[in-house]
């Protein structure tokens, strides 16, 4: 059904640019979503192609996007001042959102609006997550009424949704009718797998595949910190990592999202900022799949607390790499800590890395062919 990776050619000097549009969540006020949404869409640019992401509009989304970045703890419900800090985060969101190159807008809700293009590419974050509050099942992400004669998917991922779960005919039917398909994670792998018959390729996310420079230098003035990115971490997970970082004369830094246990509280950081802040820091502690996926393309040590809703996507990750000893838990969190993030990140995942990026770039030369 897909086609072999190895078949793609790089772009000719004289081949006509293909007109791709990327269809992904890239308006989303999170760190990862934009720089997935970014990296893919300058990584296909910098191959040769037209690239543009589809900006696809919907009022209710953004009305519900903007209140979870608001009150992005809940139940437990931010202050004035947190608030404050998070409308300034939104706005640098919105400011790095219009240099982003895209499509005209259209409807969520209405794919034959779409600006046409040679080549559709779905993909990354959870554009097949079912379980998603405000996207999940949209018919746009599944190929429906698209005015492109072909479409892929690269890295895509159902996030949280479970592929014990499987996936309802008409879906699979949707995904059928894909060109190729590539995915991100292991649950996604095995959902297509069971629907469709045919193994997709596991290719790495786009920040991965093609590292962000971020506009401004690191600052090399500021104590050494240790960053911090996620939210709703146990309370015991949070004293162990206090006291991991006092211990070495680490300040904590918390990155987008308030953790009381940590020195400094960086609510306001923008996309930018976030790249800035984890390139600059000295070990890396998250719950996200992107806060891994930052400390991994920077070298830094890094331990991520294993949370149900991200247990797909982190496992997943680390299972690709070998970096297994990097996920810890609470009733192991002291010496989990100490044997990650006293080492230098190990020379094999990163050897791993760069393999995969070969087999990640043969797959979109294959579909850009």
């Amino acid at each position: 059904m897909f086609r072999d990776p190895a078949e793609g050619l790089p772009l000719g000097a004289g081949q006509a640019r293909l007109k791709v549009g990327v269809l992904t969540f890239h308006r989303c006020i999170n760190y990862g979503s934009y720089w997935q949404a970014r990296c893919l869409v300058e990584g296909l640019r910098a191959r040769g192609a037209d690239a543009v992401l589809l900006d696809h509009d919907c009022p209710q989304v953004e009305r519900v996007e903007l209140r979870c970045a608001m009150q992005p703890l809940l139940p437990t419900r931010s202050s004035r001042d947190d608030v404050r800090a998070y409308a300034c985060k939104a706005r640098a969101f919105h400011e790095a959102f219009a240099q982003l190159p895209t499509s005209r807008r259209f409807s969520l809700h209405e794919p034959a609006g779409m600006e046409p293009c040679d080549l559709v590419v779905v993909g990354s974050d959870e554009v097949w997550n079912f379980s998603h509050p405000w996207y999940g099942g949209r018919e746009l992400f599944f190929g429906r009424d698209m005015p492109a004669p072909r479409k892929a998917s690269y890295a895509a991922s159902f996030g949280n949704y479970d592929a014990d779960a499987g996936i309802d005919p008409y879906w699979a039917d949707q995904l059928g009718r894909f060109d190729a398909i590539s995915v991100r994670d292991e649950n996604s792998l095995r959902l297509i797998e069971g629907a469709l018959g045919a193994t997709p390729e596991l290719v790495l996310d786009p920040c991965l595949q093609f590292p962000p420079v971020p506009e401004l230098e690191v600052a090399t003035d500021q104590p050494p910190y240790l960053a911090v990115y996620g939210h709703s971490f146990s309370a015991a997970f949070g004293r162990s990592v206090r006291d991991w970082a006092e211990g070495r004369h680490l300040r904590l830094v918390s990155i987008g999202y308030r953790n009381d246990w940590a020195h400094d509280q960086l609510l306001e950081a923008g996309p930018l900022d976030f790249a800035r802040l984890i390139a600059g820091s000295s070990a890396v502690v998250t719950n996200f799949f992107h806060g891994c996926v930052f400390a991994l393309i920077n070298r830094k040590p890094f331990a991520c607390a294993v949370s149900p809703y991200r247990s797909n996507k982190v496992r997943g990750l680390a299972r690709t790499l070998g970096a297994e000893r990097h996920l810890v838990v609470d009733d192991e969190a002291g010496d989990g800590l100490a044997r990650v993030l006293d080492e230098p990140l190990a020379e094999e995942i990163t050897a791993e890395i760069v393999r995969l990026r070969g087999r990640s770039d043969a797959y979109l030369r294959s579909i850009l062919a």
